[in-house]
């Protein structure tokens, strides 16, 4: 059991410092890169702790989103930056490019095999799982991200003054 906390922790380690790869790589504010750091580390932690405790990748995946949309408001206001500064980049580390690849790996090895090969129905069978499975967790990652965010925007400083 410890040894599986590690490797979460380790995991979630990882998510942080990439999260903060793709912020830096955006240009974010220098103020924002620890508030991106802690977003990334706690989409990781959240995300990597339900798979092991056996929830599926997709919801997983979508509740460690919301977590960071939900996290993402309150924090703006403290930072003073726009929310999505630090969001987006936090949930980057979470799209699925191991189930993309598997799908056009198996894509590339269904066009060029024989049609008579009893292989053919297995490659379907991976093309259409690993592909929906990939749809399905940027989807709920998309959701994720942007409901906390549409739902908790407030009304700037800016706007009210224009009134």
């Amino acid at each position: 059991m410890e040894e599986a906390i590690i490797n979460v922790l380790e995991l979630s380690i990882w998510s942080g410092i990439a999260a903060v790869g793709f912020g830096i790589l955006f240009n974010i504010p220098r103020k924002t890169i620890l508030v991106v750091f802690f977003l990334g580390f706690a989409a990781g932690l959240v995300k990597f702790l339900l798979i092991h405790f056996n929830v599926n990748i997709v919801l997983s995946s979508l509740v460690a989103a919301s977590f960071v949309g939900i996290l993402s408001s309150p924090l703006a206001h403290k930072v003073h930056h726009p929310p999505v500064v630090f969001s987006i980049p936090a949930v980057i580390p979470m799209i699925p490019g191991y189930y993309a690849y598997e799908t056009v790996l198996s894509i590339m090895s269904f066009t060029f095999m024989e049609k008579g090969s009893p292989e053919r129905v297995e490659l379907i069978v991976s093309i259409f799982y690993n592909g929906f499975t990939t749809l399905f967790i940027l989807i709920a990652i998309t959701i994720g991200v942007s409901l906390p965010l549409l739902l908790s925007r407030k009304e700037t400083v800016k706007k009210a003054d224009d009134k």
